[in-house]
């Protein structure tokens, strides 16, 4: 790795502006990509042609790396083609209209579905966007909503869940002999993924919504979500399906991914669960994945829902379906790959905390404000957190601020999670509009104020925090504050309507 100095910010600068800007997300960041190549290129000497070699070179080698989660998402996307073709995602859509009577109760069953599914943030965006999406479409209500919700339950819940891949993560990085204790101690102090929870429920609950998500709603209501449907999911009306046929192979994806996780981790060999989980979590979701595909295969042949050779085509059809994201996902990786690994981004950025000789008290919200802005830049909370971690524990145990190492700690996970939930180049988000099939800049231009309205209080409950060294009083001000600011821009929107 070279370090380059600032000049490292501007490749995921470039491909966050440029999506941003031009509504396209494929080119811009292949453009990221390529800049950060040309500066790795140019600082190393290297031939000008070795840029492109290397950026394949670094496709490939993120291709492996995260070779799993290819074959994780390829299983998953054919099991929810299969269950969309046999009519059980049909079935399940007017059996949800019976009981689901209004858009509350919608809303806040997806957010309960959000917070139960806590293994994994990635499992949890593609699960429940694909078993809420029909309710959704014929309630009306946008898919950019359902992406949110589901995006807003999926990293914070996982950050804040004892038993999930996130809670083995953030322990490994700490340096303490019991890391997991550490972690949950850090949960108080994780204002973000809290007040995040508070956020989904609280609009849930009222309705309230501003921005782009307001236009969203409101078109979705006038115009409905319709032009976006896919044949799987228009009403049948002599479809064999049932809604056991959605509900039960994904019941058994879900059983048999945590079973697969703990499995590839060695828990039936002694190791503790919580750490068995993380070990290889996605290799555990593929196994579940093709539980899932099984169950398919035993409940829609013997019933002649599908034909053998109708059953291999829509797999086919399911793995190529998910290939566009799967782009989108290749190119964030490999721009995460060139910004920790070649050009040191995350190091100049993280070198303002070592090197900066800010008051103690001040530390929880410097750290947060910095991991946000990291997070979101490379689109990953745990290669932020992974960088960050180290060095808060060494400013805090080199000075007197040992006392603040927890909560520098929990706002280090806050801030990182902040940037995961809502950078444009951020796999979670990539997931999350992919199980909601809203495109992906409208999720990203309709998450951001809401997210960063959420952020911005944290923000002041840090300053609290540095100096009284609790987190309840932190916590509390954020609360009243966030939800005071949602009353006014309410009571804002509302005299503007009139």
């Amino acid at each position: 790795m070279i370090e380059t100095g600032w000049i490292s910010i501007l490749p995921p600068l470039i491909a966050i502006v440029l999506a941003l800007i031009t509504k396209e997300v494929y080119s811009s960041l292949f453009l990221g990509v390529l800049s950060g190549m040309v500066i790795y290129v140019a600082s190393a000497h290297e031939p000008f042609m070795a840029v492109f070699s290397r950026i394949f070179d670094m496709m490939a080698q993120k291709i492996a790396e995260n070779s799993y989660m290819i074959i994780f998402l390829a299983l998953l996307w054919a099991v929810i083609t299969l269950v969309g073709k046999s009519g059980g995602t049909s079935a399940y859509g007017r059996w949800a209209e019976k009981k689901l009577k209004n858009k509350r109760a919608t809303l806040l069953t997806t957010a309960l579905l959000g917070i139960l599914i806590f293994i994994d943030d990635g499992f949890n965006c593609l699960t429940i966007g694909t078993v809420m999406r029909p309710v959704y479409d014929r309630q009306r209500i946008s898919r950019e909503k359902l992406a949110y919700i589901v995006d807003a339950t999926a990293a914070p819940i996982c950050i804040i869940a004892p038993v999930s891949s996130w809670a083995v993560a953030v322990a490994s990085e700490v340096s303490d002999a019991n890391g997991f204790t550490t972690f949950l101690s850090t949960v108080p102090y994780n204002l973000y993924a809290l007040l995040t929870i508070l956020m989904v429920v609280f609009i849930c609950v009222t309705g309230f919504d501003f921005g782009k998500m307001r236009k969203a709603e409101e078109k979705a209501q006038l115009e409905g979500n319709g032009e976006s449907m896919t044949d799987e999911e228009l009403p049948k009306a002599k479809s064999k399906g049932r809604v056991l046929d959605l509900v039960l192979p994904i019941l058994v994806l879900i059983v048999c991914a945590i079973l697969g996780m703990a499995y590839v981790g060695g828990f039936f060999e002694g190791v503790p669960f919580s750490q068995a989980i993380g070990e290889n979590p996605t290799a555990g979701l593929s196994l579940g994945a093709f539980a899932g595909l099984v169950t398919a295969f035993i409940l829609y042949i013997p019933r002649k829902i599908m034909k053998p050779k109708e059953f291999a085509g829509n797999i086919v059809s399911g793995i190529g379906s998910i290939v566009p994201p799967m782009l989108i996902l290749i190119l964030s990786w490999s721009l995460g790959g060139v910004c920790r690994e070649l050009i040191g981004t995350g190091e100049f950025i993280s070198s303002f905390i070592a090197s900066s000789n800010v008051p103690l008290q001040l530390l929880p919200f410097v750290v947060f404000v910095i991991a946000a802005l990291m997070s979101f830049s490379m689109g990953t909370s745990w290669g932020t957190f992974g960088l960050l971690i180290p060095i808060v524990t060494m400013i805090c145990s080199a000075t007197a601020g040992s006392s603040l190492l927890v909560p520098a700690l929990g706002a280090t996970l806050a801030g990182s999670v902040y940037g995961d939930h809502c950078s444009p180049i951020s796999d979670t988000t990539i997931l999350a509009s992919t199980g909601a099939q809203c495109q992906h800049i409208r999720h990203v231009e309709t998450q951001i104020p809401y997210a960063t309205l959420t952020a911005v209080v944290c923000a002041v409950g840090y300053l609290i925090i540095g100096f009284t060294n609790t987190p309840w009083i932190g916590l509390g001000v954020s609360a009243i504050l966030l939800i005071g600011a949602m009353l006014v821009l309410h009571k804002v929107i509302k005299a503007k309507a009139n």
